[in-house]
């Protein structure tokens, strides 16, 4: 199988990175790192809070990320990447990683936020400020995939954009 050993999985919170980085993650024997691990306990209890995050707030974070794909040879990471500077910051640490965005309505992914009470990012408000600094993949190598379908779909989605037997 020709694919990618470094894949970051994209989108704004609520839909569905962490479920399908390690679904990924287990079907293409790689690691999984969720991003929000790396995040310090000032960003965690600032979005706990309802607040958003600003560029300063993750600039520390986007180093250590920058590091961690520089340092590993294979993983899966979990990441929103909303902005094409995150994205550009992300792929310096190695040009090869593949992008894969999981893209959804506003309507839909609030809904699947509002049904889930394990995360610290919660909101409507919080989701409305990630969908304004959303900076859609644009001319960049970026593999789509809609998460306006059942879970088990958007996996085998994934793993057929990444050349991979999407059967178990």
């Amino acid at each position: 199988m020709n694919i990618s050993q470094k894949i970051i999985i994209m989108g704004v919170s609520g839909c569905g990175k962490t479920a399908v980085g390690k679904a990924l993650a287990q079907r293409l024997d790689l690691p999984f790192v969720d991003a929000d691990s790396l995040h310090s306990p000032e960003n965690v209890a600032k979005m706990a809070a309802g607040r958003p995050l600003n560029d300063d707030d993750r600039a520390g974070w986007l180093v250590a990320l920058a590091d961690l794909i520089a340092r590993r040879d294979n993983l899966v990471l979990a990441c929103s990447a909303l902005r094409r500077q995150y994205r550009d910051q992300l792929r310096s640490a190695d040009p090869a990683v593949t992008f894969l965005y999981l893209q959804g309505s506003f309507e839909t992914i609030c809904a699947r936020m509002s049904a889930r009470d394990d995360h610290y990012f919660t909101g409507e408000e919080m989701l409305k400020s990630q969908f304004r600094q959303l900076e859609e993949p644009k001319g960049e190598d970026v593999l789509r995939i809609s998460v306006e379908q059942e879970l088990h779909d958007v996996i085998a989605a994934s793993l057929i954009a990444l050349g991979a037997d999407p059967q178990p």
